[in-house]
């Protein structure tokens, strides 16, 4: 069993030099910042009621509602990046696990929290943006390969969240399939053909992530 150590919604804004390349300085418009939010979050198909999207083509929609990250990383990223100052919501995410990271959560899980059912439908595939919010140009290529991802979440079932609520374990269909060995397929740590394929077949995995490791 696990826990929510906090819940984060974010708003787009645009920033940044229209004139460089640079992706630790360039333009974006972006709902990446995320804000802690006390009390009860209302939770649909969608996400979380007032955390909005900027880039619906790659993020967002039914199968990446919600971002999980787990909250036992930031103490790690600290260490690496003393520079910087983390907390939870700092990768995007918009709720902090404890306990759980990406060994401990397969494809497909089903949860309960409060009145909600989720279902693990992804890993998150990291992206420029999070360079861009830490303006440091390591820090996508350091998530990719340390594998702290994060994961997504589709809403099977409304309601609402408070940080604090114990998350339930209501079913797990692919135990062999992690999130972390998922990880491992898609930036070539593990290349057996086979499991690629079994990983391809898994129904509750999304069609953006089959795609990707086609």
């Amino acid at each position: 069993m696990s826990t929510i150590e906090s819940i984060q919604v974010g708003t787009v804004v645009t920033e940044g030099d229209p004139d460089t390349n640079d992706v630790a300085k360039r333009h974006w418009t972006s709902a990446f910042n995320k804000t802690a939010i006390a009390g009860a979050a209302a939770v649909t198909t969608l996400g979380i009621t007032g955390d909005h999207v900027a880039d619906h083509k790659h993020h967002g929609g039914v199968d990446k509602a919600i971002l999980c990250y787990a909250g036992a990383h930031y103490p790690a990223w600290q260490t690496e990046y003393p520079h910087l100052s983390f907390a939870g919501g700092g990768f995007g995410e918009n709720l902090t696990l404890a306990s759980w990271a990406e060994g401990d959560v397969c494809i497909g899980d089903r949860w309960q929290v409060n009145d909600c059912q989720f279902e693990i439908s992804q890993p998150r595939q990291p992206c420029w943006k999070i360079s861009r919010r830490w303006q440091d140009k390591t820090m996508t290529k350091a998530v990719a390969q340390t594998g702290r991802t994060g994961w997504y979440i589709r809403v099977t079932q409304e309601g609402s969240l408070t940080a604090g609520d114990s998350i339930e374990l209501l079913e797990r269909p692919n135990p062999n399939w992690s999130v972390r060995r998922a990880n491992n397929i898609l930036f070539g740590r593990e290349v057996d053909r086979a499991a690629v394929i079994e990983l391809m077949n898994l129904p509750q995995l999304s069609d953006e992530w089959k795609a990707a490791i086609a």
